[in-house]
């Protein structure tokens, strides 16, 4: 079978700004070719030569003619096709025989590259493929560091072998342009500037993206030192025309948002929460909530105990009356049993009335929960906190029995902790007079996390002793049913 021809583009002089496939594709390949003058260095060889393998075969295609004169019959441009015809057989050989060969360019190489010559020739016959390299009119800009065009500006690229007439009047009208194939025509080129009365807008680069880089203003450059290696720029017009003051954060674009982590994990992340926390300048909240947002060193993050949420919504409205573009961090959502109401209770009153605050929602541990077992939750249901740290356990008790009593699922939120043993028991032995002891409960720890168990169990089975705070309780309606595999769901229809 016939071998593969590449045609790499290895950008406009440093290895790293080689891509990825280029650099695997030229040390996979068979054949690595590559243009150069008699003297027989290589650009596109020299930047090649980390990704190079050993016992490739190199094929080094040297120009018959780069400035000098000739005596062929068909002149410079008869010379440079039959030298190309004569590349393409040899490449060619090496294809026929199965070798895949890749042809090295500098830049890009169907961007003013020599490769376009041969692939021409050898396209039509062989599998041929071209991968785009970074150009120099790319790597000449950013050496710049100005912008070439934006909005509906226009760029215009131009070969410095044009007359100097066609030149000028070209860069007269264009929003911005570059000259390339400078060297002997730099002289024109740099009155070309002039006479479109643009030269004061002119940048010249030189060997951009190598250790010889120069950039210097176009009027500055000496036409006696200028390598063909180098171009010629104008730039965006915006961008000559605007200087963009230093950056500072607008007045008035404090504020705190309240922002839903979800249960875990950045999958269940909202991409408005995604966009508040990159966007903020002060992230508050629990220090395990606050370690699940990766640091980033622009960021001030104020972490605090699990017990505090007063404190810390007072300290968020505090930044964010100072200027301060504060994210709270909740798990799951903050609207749920978390620190959306303790912001909003703080900024109730008149020292903060001029903070604003919003509540960015997130998925909540119910909701979680509920779809790794399947659709509980798919008819009426109850929230309720089995916590009586803020509401007496007489409360917790008659809500759990009016939410029994009318037949609803129940989400149940704080089920256990290491110092509330007692509520769980209780609350089982209590929807149990209004509860089969066959009524599925789901019991979902860290969904979403590295520790995720999902159990479903029946209301008479249910163990308390192996449910803690990191567990959520769904307890299912007379209507919740299991299939045979094991997933739990609520019927839309009641009966």
């Amino acid at each position: 079978m016939a071998g593969r021809l590449f045609g790499v583009g290895v950008g406009p002089g440093d290895p790293e700004l080689v891509t990825v496939k280029a650099a695997r594709l030229i040390g996979e390949a068979d054949v690595v070719a590559f243009h150069c003058a008699r003297h027989g260095r290589s650009i596109a060889r020299a930047i090649a030569g980390p990704y190079l393998r050993d016992g490739r075969i190199e094929e080094q295609l040297v120009y018959p003619v780069t400035t000098e004169t000739t005596d062929h019959p068909g002149g410079y441009q008869g010379a440079l096709e039959d030298f190309y015809a004569d590349c393409a057989a040899r490449l060619a050989a090496h294809l026929d025989a199965g070798r895949t060969v890749v042809v090295l360019s500098e830049g890009d190489p169907l961007f003013y590259g020599s490769y376009m010559h041969l692939h021409k020739r050898l396209a039509p016959h062989y599998p041929a493929e071209v991968v785009p390299g970074v150009t120099s009119l790319s790597a000449a800009s950013a050496a710049a560091g100005r912008p070439l065009v934006e909005r509906e500006e226009t760029l215009t690229v131009l070969p410095g072998t044009l007359p100097g007439e066609e030149l000028a009047e070209r860069l007269r009208t264009a929003d911005a342009a570059a000259v390339l194939k400078l060297g002997r025509t730099f002289p024109k080129v740099r009155q070309a500037f002039e006479d479109a009365g643009r030269l004061g807008d002119g940048w010249y680069v030189e060997r951009a993206a190598t250790d010889r880089q120069r950039v210097l203003p176009l009027a500055a450059v000496d036409p006696a030192d200028v390598p063909y290696m180098s171009l010629a720029l104008l730039t965006s017009p915006a961008e000559r025309s605007f200087a963009a003051p230093p950056p500072a954060r607008p007045e008035g674009t404090g504020g705190v948002w309240v922002v839903g982590l979800g249960p875990a994990g950045r999958p269940w992340l909202t991409p408005e929460a995604q966009d508040v926390l990159a966007s903020a300048t002060d992230l508050v909240g629990y220090g395990p909530y606050l370690d699940r947002v990766p640091p980033n060193p622009r960021q001030r993050r104020h972490g605090s105990g699990n017990r505090v949420e007063a404190d810390r919504a007072r300290l968020a409205l505090e930044l964010a009356r100072d200027g301060a573009r504060v994210a709270v961090v909740s798990s799951g959502d903050p609207g749920v049993f978390a620190m959306a109401t303790a912001v909003l209770e703080a900024a109730a009153g008149d020292e903060f009335a001029d903070v604003p605050v919003q509540v960015v929602p997130g998925l909540t541990a119910a909701q979680a929960v509920a779809a790794r077992a399947g659709a509980p939750l798919g008819h009426d249901f109850c929230v309720l906190s089995l916590s009586d740290i803020l509401k007496p356990w007489d409360v917790v008790e008659r809500r759990l029995a009016a939410a029994a009593e009318a037949d609803l699922v129940l989400a149940l939120y704080n089920p256990s902790s290491s110092r509330r043993r007692h509520q769980l028991p209780a609350a089982r032995d209590l929807l149990l007079k209004h509860r089969s002891p066959e009524t599925p409960v789901v019991v979902g720890r860290d969904v979403g996390g590295p520790e995720e168990s999902v159990t479903v169990t029946t209301l008479g089975e249910l163990d308390p002793e192996r449910v803690d705070m990191r567990c959520l309780l769904i307890v299912g309606s007379s209507a919740t049913r299991v299939t045979g595999q094991g997933v739990v769901y609520t019927p839309r229809r009641y009966p």
